[in-house]
């Protein structure tokens, strides 16, 4: 039977126009996501990937969590268990969760659950930990499992009994108002953060938690700008898996890495993973560190530049100008080039510096191909060695390889 790509890849776009996507509570990561239920089981962000493979930095993770859940009492014995065998891992994005860095989420995390109204479907994202020596960076020692237990414990029964009390968070909604106020949704999300935290604050006064655990999730909330970006990515997420398996399509619907392997997913080809060689971020380094002190990149957080937000929308964000070693100029025609390997406009988020011009929605690997031109990724730089955290902010492209072997899957 003939399929006409092009109406394909409009029926993909039309999945992602109609998404409405809301942040429904709080639940913890074992009993909202089965694969976690099992006896020592992780999921990494990224492809699917063998503890051998791993990068240090997500091994450091990795051993950290092992600690964290009580399965190991110090980062020797997490790496024995490791290499044992005896802790099961999984790619995040194959369990409907995401996380960001090296993407740890294991069973006692606390996770947002999102859904999109739309379709019915769930998502599910671990909590920004912050930025420097956390977990995600490979961070293990004992200030840092001293986070995850209060982000256990303290905030995330907070945040659940205050959502509870809220209702549910159009994220959407939200997100759209962020985008054209100078977020971007990866790397800018101040906007965002802050009307989170405007929106949960007088529930988080109203719960059973005691004043000074209040005052602290605040200033834990306050201090961390990317506080959003983990929402961020649940809703898109929770956009892109509805367009999985539409017959014929070209457009893309997952990018993330682990820091060997970069992975990405197209909607014709289902849950296919496409893969090829991870790869550096080039950008603005922290003082005292540069290209030689970087680990490859990792994080589930690329999702976001295929429904139209990051990388492809750095227009949308002058903020992220500077953070990524760019002037103005050069930001807007990044965007502008990004509308030659996109199938449509955003309906819902829009750029006001261009006339509130929709962002480029539904990356299509065969213009990618044809023009040679690849998609923006705005990312953090993460330092090669464990626990030392963001050295940087940067722009990465997926390497031209991975659209070369996605075309050829199709062929097969």
């Amino acid at each position: 039977m003939f399929i006409n790509v092009d109406t394909a890849n409009e029926k993909v776009v039309d999945i992602l126009q109609k998404a409405h996507v809301f942040l429904m509570g709080i639940g913890t990561a074992r009993e909202m996501i089965p694969f976690l239920a099992q006896d020592k089981a992780l999921l990494h962000s990224g492809p699917p990937i063998a503890w051998n493979h791993m990068c240090d930095a997500m091994k450091a993770a990795v051993c950290g969590a092992a600690i964290y859940e009580g399965w190991a009492k110090n980062v020797k014995e997490a790496e024995m268990l490791a290499e044992s065998g005896k802790i099961a891992f999984a790619s995040a994005n194959d369990h409907g969760a995401v996380g960001s860095a090296a993407g740890i989420i294991s069973p006692s995390m606390p996770v947002w659950k999102i859904k999109n109204e739309t379709y019915g479907n769930m998502a599910y994202a671990a909590f920004h930990e912050g930025t420097g020596k956390v977990l995600g960076f490979g961070g293990n020692d004992d200030e840092v499992i001293k986070t995850l237990k209060w982000m256990e414990q303290i905030l995330g029964p907070m945040l659940s009994e205050a959502l509870k009390m809220h209702g549910t968070l159009d994220l959407t909604k939200m997100l759209a108002t962020g985008i054209q106020h100078g977020d971007e949704g990866h790397r800018c999300n101040m906007v965002c953060t802050s009307m989170l935290i405007r929106e949960l604050t007088p529930y988080l006064l109203k719960t059973s938690t005691s004043r000074d655990d209040v005052i602290a999730a605040l200033e834990f909330l306050n201090r961390d700008d990317q506080t959003f970006l983990n929402l961020s990515m649940g809703l898109c997420k929770a956009t892109m898996d509805p367009a999985y398996g539409v017959e014929g399509s070209t457009v893309v619907t997952c990018i993330c890495t682990n820091g060997y392997e970069f992975g990405m997913r197209i909607a014709g080809l289902g849950d296919q993973w496409i893969t090829a060689p991870a790869v550096y971020a080039e950008g603005n380094y922290c003082e005292g560190y540069s290209r030689e002190d970087a680990n490859p990149t990792m994080g589930d957080g690329y999702i976001v530049e295929t429904n139209g937000i990051g990388g492809v929308a750095v227009g949308a964000a002058p903020e992220i100008t500077h953070m990524i070693g760019r002037n103005g100029d050069e930001s807007m025609q990044m965007t502008m080039d990004m509308y030659k390997i996109t199938v449509a406009e955003h309906e819902i988020f829009k750029i006001p510096a261009l006339n509130y011009r929709g962002t480029p929605l539904g990356i299509d690997i065969r213009k990618v191909l044809k023009l040679e031109l690849l998609p923006i990724i705005t990312t953090g730089i993460a330092h090669k060695k464990p626990g030392i955290g963001l050295i940087g902010t940067g722009l990465i492209h997926p390497p031209l390889q991975i659209f070369e072997n996605a075309l050829a899957a199709f062929e097969e």
